[in-house]
């Protein structure tokens, strides 16, 4: 059981749902002839012009948080431009969240960037964060009066996770990734195009970035101090396999920098899939008889409540878990996925972690990065003609397991 105030949603994201994003780093990435990317964005979910269409499905599943992304390239094209039609309408996608009974759980960086920014060197460059901190404010200023969620980043720990895992957004290897961000600085005649998300590791100048959290938080709360800021991460279950010394120096690198500053946070987003095995120094593979997912991750929904217990114990922070789901062409293994996460979570919560909110990602069938459209974990899919959506028998299965717990 939860209270009325628990946040039940779903998630999208900008670059991922609206299409056409012209202006932003990845969006070059997915052109220039060395892409790594399988298929461009192109129109990807056309949320653009569906938004309402969006909001509506929420409502329609009985849920009461709607997390999506607004995009600084769209917002602001070029240094210091800032689009007030493009303010206005993200604040429109949050006023109608509202008069739906909706809370709009906003994010401010989920992956992209401006191009402009990656031409100057992202976020190795000294002005980086207060750059970002603009931007923040200017989106503050306009949506603080429906937000009821601020998150800054989304994952900004992944990058580091790289020599650990591969996730959707990163590169099986860095040839071809290296390959990719050359050519992109070639054609903008940059002596480095910066996307973090696609940085080697060692590269990403966790200083900048974590800074660039801080000064959107201040902005963020100079605009409506009562709104709540944090960060989203990724976070597995973190499993020892033979010895504890892998996952220490997994924890030392991918997590305890961002925790340390999620201490000031209003409180800590988790975004969990799975489960991570470790040894001393290399990632385990699933066991030969574990389920698969089709993003050819192991098959282990209980991850979540494990995941929330530890971010809570690390920060002391409440827990809103962002993201949780699965990539399956089989929607019954997203139903037993989620009717199974949602139980290990119901666990966590009994022995008294605080947890303000559970968002499934995704409500749409999307574009995956570089894997493209070749990944499901949307409760509804897109009829890719007419960008119609229609909702899976799991999204059903989500209402009902929310509506039993409101009970």
């Amino acid at each position: 059981m939860t209270s009325a105030a628990f946040l039940w949603g779903a998630a999208t994201a900008g670059h991922q749902v609206e299409g056409n994003n012209v202006n932003a780093d990845i969006w070059l990435l997915e052109q220039v002839p060395e892409t790594s990317f399988v298929v461009p964005s192109g129109d990807a979910c056309d949320s653009l012009h569906y938004w309402r269409g969006d909001v509506g499905l929420v409502r329609a599943l009985g849920l009461n948080c709607y997390r999506f992304s607004v995009e600084w390239s769209r917002i602001e094209p070029s240094p210091g431009r800032f689009s007030a039609a493009w303010l206005d309408h993200y604040a429109r996608i949050a006023a109608a969240c509202r008069d739906a009974g909706i809370a709009p759980v906003i994010t401010l960086s989920h992956f992209t960037s401006p191009r402009w920014f990656a031409e100057r060197g992202g976020w190795t460059q000294t002005d980086s964060p207060m750059l970002f901190a603009r931007y923040a404010e200017r989106v503050a200023r306009r949506l603080a009066p429906w937000a009821s969620h601020v998150v800054t980043f989304n994952e900004p720990n992944l990058p580091l996770m790289g020599r650990w895992i591969a996730t959707p957004i990163a590169d099986p290897g860095r040839r071809g990734l290296d390959r990719m961000l050359a050519a992109a600085a070639h054609v903008t005649g940059s002596d480095r195009f910066d996307v973090w998300v696609y940085s080697h590791g060692e590269d990403v100048d966790l200083l900048n970035l974590l800074a660039g959290h801080r000064h959107a938080r201040l902005a963020v709360k100079a605009a409506r101090g009562d709104l709540p800021v944090g960060m989203s991460l990724a976070l597995p279950d973190v499993q020892a396999v033979g010895t504890d010394a892998g996952i220490a120096a997994y924890r030392r690198n991918a997590e305890m920098p961002f925790f340390a500053a999620a201490r000031e946070d209003d409180f800590i987003g988790v975004q969990t899939y799975g489960r991570l095995r470790l040894s001393a120094d290399a990632v385990v593979p699933p066991p030969v008889d574990a389920e698969m997912t089709q993003a050819g991750d192991e098959y282990y929904p209980k991850a979540l409540g494990v995941a929330v217990a530890h971010a809570h114990a690390a920060t002391g922070k409440p827990v809103l878990i962002t993201e949780n789901g699965i990539a399956s062409a089989d929607d019954r293994q997203r139903t037993r996925y989620i009717t199974e996460a949602l139980a290990s979570l119901d666990d966590t919560c009994a022995s008294g972690v605080p947890v303000i909110g559970y968002i499934h990602w995704s409500l749409l069938d999307n574009f995956e990065w570089r894997r493209g459209y070749t990944q499901q974990f949307g409760l509804a899919m897109i009829d890719r003609r007419t960008f119609q959506r229609i909702p899976k028998p799991s999204a059903r299965t989500y209402a009902n397991l929310v509506e039993a717990r409101r009970a």
